[in-house]
């Protein structure tokens, strides 16, 4: 069973893995992942341990993180009533209920015979799809019993809880004991140096900062040892600072611990701002949405809006739920979306989506999804959870630290105990270096930037209106050598016109074009509507009869009583039609009527503007091939990638022979390169999902997009693929960067500590220093 625990005042990398690390081993628990994001600890855990896992979760993240609140989120049911007019039967009331009950998501179900009422408590991820399940039950029973829902009070928006205020409290707590703690360790030097006040006044002062300073950290490295987990960064800090006023450093063991603080506050407000930047970004969740219920305007929750009922917005608000424009004219802030800052306008017929911010007029809506399924919602839980897929780099990272700790702390010891022992003498002298390697070797620096730097370029690219689901895609972004594009829709527009027709065999133009139109009036396929568009007359669909799709050839159908067929040359071969080949570019549609054949349809598509630039900037951004697969012809194809000056294409493909294509570029790449697709995520998931790296162009509002891709660009612009690859790039130096500075600058300090040269004021550089610089050089990709 899957149970999610909410972590509240949870900010640390370095905890965070390990909880998730320690949970994940706790007996009974099949996965575990920490959601720094979001704040949460998400487990799926057996059945019989599922009585006692809350405890031992609690053990675990106090542990760690004593402060952190943890609770376990739990998921509030809705209670819908539905109206079961003319129900006068005891026998199937009670049948009504039983099942009624059985329904997924159903937690109980009352039938009221003397009211006619079902009274349900149902989960809220059921509650939007169970009315027709509802009313199928019931007329099994009583066909003629009226379901309607009985309409909910007035829905009152409750005020936005500021998600950060545990936070801004407990930053102000720190900042209070920081200021104090470091006053009066100023007042102690200050004395020290310019009163000359005797060892012991000196000491009265240092021992109270440090307590105030470093109480916390000392007593939850006791705590970590009593229960087995010795190595980590409060053991150090503890053992070194205490160390050092055994060894007569007293100022220096106040200042370690300041600082140690200095870089632990340092961090929350980083990892803080990080997630502000996301949460701020997907600020799109509306809090409510006007309906029109019985002639009346109420105010709900958007979870509880059904499909096809009428919504209405007004300016300044945000759209609830994807839907048709019914009625108005407006301009929609898509920003939040889409990363543009230039509005769009929608008139009657138009489709809007969820999160969009409406500018100027009342729009009257008719929904198309429940607020589960639309745009902005599957946007916020893609964002949310994208810091639980780890890259390779964090996932070393996490591992490294793991090892790294215990082997430097016995290389200490082994430093502060052999020399005296082989050398004879120098205790003092050679435990002071030990306690400075102790120092230095604190892994801070690569424990909290490198997650915290990938935290922050997912949030970085979801700003440019490119979503990324998760920090290991991001990083394969950076290995890209291959990239392959499919034609229609990613690197064209997709919108078909007809601009020829080529009529043979005493056929007329006319007929060619109404020939076709009857063959294709079912189809939804882009060529279909641009047939249907050129006709432009009503279709009378009474005549049509035996109406096939024949994949990657057409179509075939009864008009009347002529069989017509209409697709392109494989079809007509087939169907053993004697043909004249068009030598026009573009894509052709043949057309024959009773094993005639009686012309050609031309129709043409357009590149998209900034196509060509966006191949020749990948090019420069060192992707080595550009190759584009199409189920066009062999012309189209080729004029369409010498005018983008592409490496290779393939025409004339099946989709299947496109997922071959994919499979052949990935055996033939540069070994430890990825691949990666784009396409418009609609017919071209299988492709998606072969590829190193799925990429789905125009992912505003398609479903299918968001569902198969790894990465979705929200508009239908190829530039944007561009603007990933420059963000994981520059995410990727900036964690190059982390780690040649965190261990570069600790290798020298701890080299320098074992000859004597450094002492615990360089230590401290060393380490909180480095920290610091890390966490800020971080900082740079939300800049990006």
């Amino acid at each position: 069973m899957k149970r999610i625990f909410l972590l509240k005042g949870l900010d640390c990398p370095n905890c965070s893995a390990k909880i998730e690390k320690e949970v994940g081993e706790l007996d009974g628990v099949q996965s575990s992942v920490v959601n720094l994001m979001k704040q949460t600890l998400t487990i799926n855990v057996t059945q019989t341990s599922a009585d006692t896992i809350a405890s031992q979760i609690e053990t675990i993240v106090h542990s760690h993180e004593p402060d952190v609140e943890v609770q376990e989120e739990t998921v509030m049911n809705v209670t819908k009533s539905y109206s079961l007019k003319g129900l006068d039967c005891p026998n199937c009331s009670a049948k009504i209920e039983k099942e009624v009950g059985e329904l997924d998501g159903v937690q109980s179900s009352v039938v009221n015979l003397m009211k006619q009422t079902l009274t349900i408590n149902v989960a809220p991820v059921a509650a939007n799809t169970i009315a027709s399940q509802i009313e199928t039950i019931v007329h099994s029973h009583e066909p003629d019993v009226e379901v309607s829902e009985i309409a909910q009070e007035y829905y009152i928006p409750a005020k936005k809880q500021d998600t950060n205020t545990s936070y801004n409290n407990e930053d102000k707590k720190l900042t209070i004991r920081l200021a104090i703690g470091a006053a009066i360790y100023g007042i102690g030097m200050a004395l020290t140096v310019f009163a000359k006040v005797p060892l012991p006044v000196e000491l009265v002062f240092l021992i109270v900062s440090y307590i105030i300073l470093g109480g916390d950290v000392v007593w939850q490295a006791v705590r970590n040892i009593s229960k087995g987990r010795v190595f980590d960064e409060h053991f150090l800090m503890s053992v070194s600072t205490i160390g050092a006023f055994v060894i007569g450093e007293y100022p220096e063991a106040v200042a370690v611990m300041l600082f140690y603080q200095v870089g632990e506050f340092f961090q929350s407000l980083a990892v803080e701002r990080s997630r502000k930047s996301i949460s701020d970004l997907m600020d799109i969740r509306p809090d409510c949405a006007t309906v029109r219920r019985n002639g009346e305007l109420i105010t709900i929750s958007p979870e509880s809006v059904a499909i096809g009922e009428i919504i209405i917005v007004k300016p300044g608000e945000k759209i609830p739920l994807d839907g048709v424009v019914l009625d108005g004219d407006s301009m929609l802030d898509t920003r939040a979306l889409t990363g543009e800052s230039v509005p769009r306008s929608v008139h009657k017929g138009d489709e809007a989506l969820s999160g969009c911010m409406n500018q100027t007029g009342v729009l009257t809506i008719k929904t198309t999804k429940v607020f589960g399924e639309s745009t902005a919602s599957k946007i916020i839980d893609l964002v949310e959870n994208a810091s639980s897929r780890k890259a390779p780099t964090e996932n070393f990272i996490t591992t490294f630290a793991r090892y790294y700790t215990p082997v430097v702390v016995i290389l200490a010891a082994i430093l502060a105990i052999l020399p005296p022992i082989l050398l004879g003498g120098g205790w003092t002298e050679w435990i002071r270096r030990g306690f400075v390697f102790l120092v230095v070797s604190c892994p801070c620096a690569l424990v909290i930037s490198i997650p915290l730097t990938f935290f922050g370029g997912i949030g970085a690219a979801s700003k440019r209106g490119v979503l990324v689901k998760g920090s290991n895609y991001l990083e394969a972004l950076n290995n890209v050598s291959i990239i392959v594009f499919d034609k229609t829709g990613t690197l064209t527009k997709g919108v078909f016109n007809v601009t020829d027709i080529l009529p043979a065999n005493g056929f007329s133009k006319e007929q060619v074009l109404e020939y076709a139109v009857q063959a294709e009036s079912f189809s939804n396929h882009p060529i279909a509507k641009s047939i249907l568009s050129a006709y432009g007359k009503e279709i009378d669909q009474s005549v049509i009869s035996d109406y096939k799709e024949i994949s990657g050839y057409g179509i075939s159908a009864m008009a009347g009583k002529k069989k017509v067929y209409a697709g392109n040359t494989k079809l007509m071969d087939s169907e053993h039609v004697e043909y004249t080949a068009c030598e026009k570019v573009g894509t052709k549609v043949y057309v024959a009527v009773d094993g005639q054949y009686a012309g050609c349809i031309l129709i043409t598509d357009e590149v998209k503007p900034d196509s060509k630039k966006a191949i020749s900037d990948l090019k420069h951004i060192g992707v080595e091939k550009t190759v584009m697969l199409t189920g066009d012809d062999e012309k189209i194809g080729k004029a369409v990638a010498e005018e983008l000056q592409l490496d290779e294409y393939y025409a004339q493909l099946f989709p299947d022979q496109k997922v071959e294509k994919v499979e052949l570029l990935d055996s033939k790449k540069r070994q430890g390169s990825k691949l990666a697709f784009v396409g418009d995520g609609i017919n071209d998931a299988p492709v998606l999902a072969r590829a190193n790296v799925g990429i789905a162009m125009g992912g505003l509002g398609s479903d299918a997009a968001i569902e198969a891709a790894d990465v979705v660009l929200m508009t239908d612009e190829p530039s944007k693929l561009v603007d990933a690859i420059e963000v994981a790039k520059a995410t990727k130096q900036i964690v190059m960067q982390n780690i040649v500075i965190a261990l570069g600058i600790k290798s020298v300090f701890l080299i320098l500590g074992a000859l004597g040269i450094a002492g615990m004021w360089e230590a401290v550089f060393g380490d909180v220093g480095v920290t610091i610089i890390a966490v800020l050089n971080a900082m740079r990709i939300l800049k990006k």
